[in-house]
């Protein structure tokens, strides 16, 4: 077995998978730690370089495209120091870097590996149930559903439509952007029916905006990650992004004994809302059709 053991984090190949351990040292980036031990099997890697610098040097492992939900849901955009694949390397350790990439590397010819997109993940991404408490609100995934549980300051539009609850069915894609601590992001779960919303993270009920710690709102990438694994695979959307989604059971409605009152005080507030002029024409008639629709 090639090993390599960091301050940063801990990678091991028995020649059939590479298992990527965090480091528990304060430099590790929260994200990484939350993640945990990651098995990548060695069909879902296309390569591995050691990248040597005066100081310090790095390891990245290079997945196909498609085998990881992960880099899937995040895009690419995760920060460097919280991705997983990454790992510091002492310069004292930099021959051991480079016997364990190239072990990795010479499996990979020997068994072929092809380095064409996949058509089914695989690697499994985070266990549910999840559930994150961000900036605007915490989002919970069971597998079966996803549940937004509104913060008080999240914005009156938000609050004023209430939790949102979402079978897994009714999903065609989650979208997701890190909040940069300069620039904010958005954790937003889009269906068929607000595919083509417009309306800005802020103010869309299906959408966290990331505004508060970014290092806290970075974890949102684990439930954007844990929906994603969950999804048809991104090759049978190729072409038709939005083609109906296979159906899944979604947990039934809950009791309707105060339907009536609750439904009532939203369209209130939403009224109240549009004629002092914080929501359009626009925003006001698409957010009240997200409450009657979940009435």
């Amino acid at each position: 077995m090639a090993e390599i053991i960091q301050r940063d984090g801990t990678w091991a190949f028995d020649g059939t998978t590479i298992r990527i351990t965090p480091g528990l040292h304060r430099s590790v980036p929260l994200f990484r730690q939350t993640y945990g031990e990651i098995a990548v099997p060695l069909e879902a890697v296309s390569g591995v370089v050691f990248e040597p610098e005066r100081k310090r040097g790095r390891l990245r492992l290079r997945l196909r495209e498609g085998a990881d939900p992960l880099l899937h849901a995040t895009g690419g955009r995760l920060p460097d120091p919280a991705d997983p694949y990454r790992l510091v390397v002492n310069v004292d350790r930099s021959g051991v870097a480079e016997y364990l990439a190239e072990e990795i590397r010479q499996a990979l010819l020997l068994d072929q590996v092809p380095r064409d997109p996949t058509k089914t993940f695989l690697l499994p991404g985070p266990p549910v149930p999840v559930s994150v408490r961000s900036s605007d609100g915490t989002v919970s995934f069971d597998g079966v559903q996803v549940r937004i549980d509104w913060s008080d300051t999240s914005d009156r539009v938000k609050r004023a439509t209430g939790p949102r609850i979402l079978g897994l069915g009714e999903l065609v894609q989650v979208e997701w952007l890190p909040n940069t601590g300069y620039e904010n992001g958005f954790l937003r779960f889009v269906t068929r029916e607000t595919a083509y919303s417009k309306l800005p993270p802020e103010k869309d009920p299906y959408a966290l905006d990331l505004w508060g710690s970014a290092r806290r709102d970075l974890l949102t990438a684990l439930v954007a990650t844990a929906v994603t694994a969950r999804l048809p695979h991104p090759s049978t959307r190729t072409g038709a992004p939005l083609a109906r989604l296979p159906h899944q059971p979604v947990a039934g409605p809950p009791s309707a004994a105060d339907h009536h009152d609750v439904l009532l005080r939203r369209l209130r507030e939403l009224g109240e809302l549009h004629r002092d002029g914080v929501l359009t024409d626009e925003e006001f008639a698409r957010t009240k059709a997200v409450v009657l629709r979940d009435f």
